[in-house]
């Protein structure tokens, strides 16, 4: 029986599934489970749309339509958390969900818990190792111009051992190295070249352990490379998943491979490092102290009030908007004044996941994730909080809603102190 901690290969015992699937298609034969046993009411996954650059969210409620789920989608860079809270459990909150999460939804889905937005009981989250994601518009001209290729002819793509590789409908293979693409970037003010979102360059959640399960390709060695999916088991529910999965003869599995569990080590580590270099260059490009805001008023001078940001946020949830409020931004006028955006940054940086959907959302691209995730990762320095990674209650979470205090930081009063006493 697996136990939380337990490290270990598994794969379908289905073989049909095997062919559609990836790695030894565990991921999906454990969705599928899941539904077949009654355990979840419906599973929250990734479709794949008109080609490999099209994600669409998808419920899924027939354990057979399981297997036409997308697996990794390295070119669709949707948040599936607030797209779950905002289609499914708006309507019906007690719904029993499994759903497939990268790190940083994993972390939007613990804050989003914090606020009462879902209910983590009701959740099994099954987390996928992740180096990372590329704009679709991104991708298309990395196939273009690096490859040589139509990108209307590739069916598959992948991000591995450093390289983002492709496959065409005639079956013709191609890669470039993420390095590669990435060198030529400058700071968050120039030319990002082309490459990952700038979210994914910084982030350090590569193996998502707060998920119940936490699953991928990397340290699967020998003969069973290709052919099965390394699992971390990292919590009770996901013991029970698992241990009813191979109970039911729908997965099998054997202790990872020691060589394996190192290899898989060392993938982790070198991508974290590369984080903290990335984090380096584009805070480092932010400056400190009034040469940080000047450079944010600069940018954030171009906003259009449209809310993109705050619509897709997975921290932003406040029915009655503080940003919203005629005393603060008087309707009609463009840009909003700075402390629109002063406000958001306070209200929700020390929360900030790192999700890039504020800034790669953000039609006259506004480096939004940069400001918040640097602010983020100070107020992390100075008061210990990390969000997403638990249940621990985000630094400003004694701070009560109230329009009153929403006024007086908009007017600057020194009755604000009041409010907060």
């Amino acid at each position: 029986m697996a136990g939380k901690g337990d490290l270990l290969y598994a794969w379908t015992t289905d073989e049909g599934l095997r062919e559609k699937a990836e790695t030894g298609g565990a991921v999906t034969a454990l969705l599928r489970h899941a539904l077949e046993s009654g355990m979840v009411d419906g599973v929250f996954a990734v479709r794949k749309g008109a080609d490999v650059y099209d994600a669409m969210p998808a419920l899924i409620t027939d354990p057979a339509e399981i297997g036409g789920i997308a697996g990794s989608l390295h070119c669709g860079t949707l948040l599936l958390p607030k797209q779950m809270r905002r289609c499914l459990l708006a309507t019906d909150p007690d719904m029993r969900i499994a759903t497939v999460l990268k790190g940083c939804e994993v972390k939007a889905m613990y804050e989003m818990a914090k606020r009462n937005q879902v209910n983590l009981d009701n959740i099994i989250i099954i987390g996928l190792n992740c180096g990372g994601t590329i704009r679709p518009e991104i991708a298309r001209i990395i196939v273009r111009e690096k490859l040589g290729l139509d990108p209307d002819d590739v069916v598959k793509e992948e991000i591995d051992k450093g390289k983002f590789i492709v496959i065409t409908k005639d079956g013709e293979h191609a890669a470039v190295s993420i390095d590669e693409l990435e060198e030529g970037a400058e700071d968050l003010l120039g030319n990002e070249g082309l490459g990952r979102r700038s979210n994914c360059r910084r982030c350090k959640i590569k193996i998502p352990r707060q998920a119940d399960l936490a699953c991928g390709n990397w340290g699967v060695i020998g003969e069973k490379a290709g052919k099965a999916t390394f699992v971390e088991v990292c919590s009770e529910k996901g013991a029970n998943l698992f241990n009813s999965a191979v109970k039911a003869g729908a997965l099998a599995n054997e202790p990872a491979n020691p060589k394996g569990i190192e290899i898989r080590g060392k993938v982790e580590n070198a991508m974290l490092k590369l984080g903290d270099k990335w984090r380096e260059r584009y805070f480092g490009a932010l400056g400190e102290g009034t040469e940080r805001l000047n450079k944010i008023r600069e940018q954030t001078s171009r906003c259009i009030k449209c809310y993109s940001c705050i619509e897709n946020c997975p921290v932003c949830y406040c029915v009655d908007c503080s940003v919203k409020k005629d005393y603060l931004v008087e309707p009609g006028v463009i840009p909003p004044p700075f402390m629109f955006h002063l406000i958001r940054f306070a209200h929700i940086s020390d929360s900030c996941v790192n999700c890039g959907q504020c800034e790669e959302l953000c039609p006259v691209e506004i480096s939004n994730s940069v400001f918040l995730h640097a602010i983020q990762t100070d107020l992390e320095k100075l008061f210990g909080f990390h969000p997403g990674e638990d249940m621990t209650p985000p630094v400003l979470a004694l701070v009560e809603e109230s329009s009153e205090r929403d006024r007086l930081i908009a007017t600057g009063s020194d009755q604000i102190f009041d409010v907060f006493k």
